[in-house]
């Protein structure tokens, strides 16, 4: 694939926030089909899902993957879905059990444990705190299940040790060369989100392999920019930031990728098309 072309991520929902944070955030399969829909249409290529019931709690109910997977095919036929399989306090099989019924091209692998917490600076409390566990042992259960279904590990690396952690795995035969590493930035536990970090963290991935930006909060603007001057590809989206560059509050997950896209053009590069993307990811539809 053309290095001036960038892949373009977009996750639609997250886990931890809801709309008391941002009123613009989708809940039920029908309002992710329909933000996976302004995400595509924007330029997206890949659409990372965390399932949700219809009250805006986290879910990890196979019917609702499999009713989102409906509700975004339908709209978008040929985007990368990529599901989430990290939580707290649940057991490896709950964490997979939806992938090998809906089959998505790629799930987030989660590669290391660490502290995760959301802390207030202005109430100098913690508002949620708890420990992200992903032993070896978890880690070999879960990207045993995406070998088995012959789906693309997307490995979200917190801190630099994160990185290093695909190396026995790879040698024991369970990441495959395609496997895309994510460098998560600005979560407490882990790496800050700095033009220095993410330097740093870029040049700890293999040559030749994928990578992309996630950044948290309003800093994720400099640092996917930073991203896409050093090769890299970027992650925006609902479940990251809900805020524009000019620090207006977003509506949609459309326009933050229009606005990434925006981006990434003034510095000389151009969005990856879906067809690009699964040719250089080396992805088939399985779904």
């Amino acid at each position: 694939m053309n290095k001036d072309k960038i892949i373009i991520s977009a996750a639609l929902t997250g886990a931890a926030t809801n709309r008391t944070h941002c009123p613009h955030i989708p809940y039920t399969p029908e309002e992710i089909g329909e933000e996976a829909r302004r995400a595509v249409e924007a330029g997206a290529c890949i659409v990372h899902i965390h399932a949700r019931e219809d009250d805006g709690t986290p879910s990890w109910r196979t019917a609702v993957f499999e009713e989102i997977s409906k509700e975004v095919r339908e709209r978008c036929p040929d985007v990368i879905i990529n599901y989430s399989t990290g939580a707290i306090g649940l057991t490896v099989d709950e964490r997979i059990a939806h992938l090998p019924v809906t089959k998505p091209e790629m799930a987030a692998f989660n590669m290391g444990s660490m502290n995760y917490a959301i802390f207030s600076r202005r109430r100098k409390q913690f508002l949620w705190s708890g420990v992200f566990e992903n032993s070896f042992d978890t880690m070999s259960g879960v990207v045993t299940s995406m070998k088995e279904n012959g789906i693309c590990p997307e490995m979200e690396c917190f801190d630099t040790g994160h990185i290093r952690n695909a190396e026995p795995l790879r040698e024991m035969g369970l990441i495959p060369d395609n496997a895309c590493y994510s460098l998560v930035m600005g979560v407490l536990g882990g790496i800050p989100a700095t033009v220095e970090n993410l330097i740093h963290q870029s040049k700890q991935v293999p040559d030749g392999a994928f990578w992309q930006s996630i950044v948290i909060s309003r800093i994720q603007w400099k640092l996917s920019a930073q991203a896409a001057i050093l090769g890299g590809n970027i992650r925006v989206g609902l479940e990251d930031n809900f805020y524009l560059p000019d620090g207006q509050m977003v509506t949609s997950n459309g326009a933050l990728v229009d606005q990434a896209v925006k981006l990434v053009r003034m510095i000389g590069r151009e969005p990856a098309t879906i067809g690009e993307t699964r040719e250089w990811l080396k992805i088939d539809r399985i779904s």
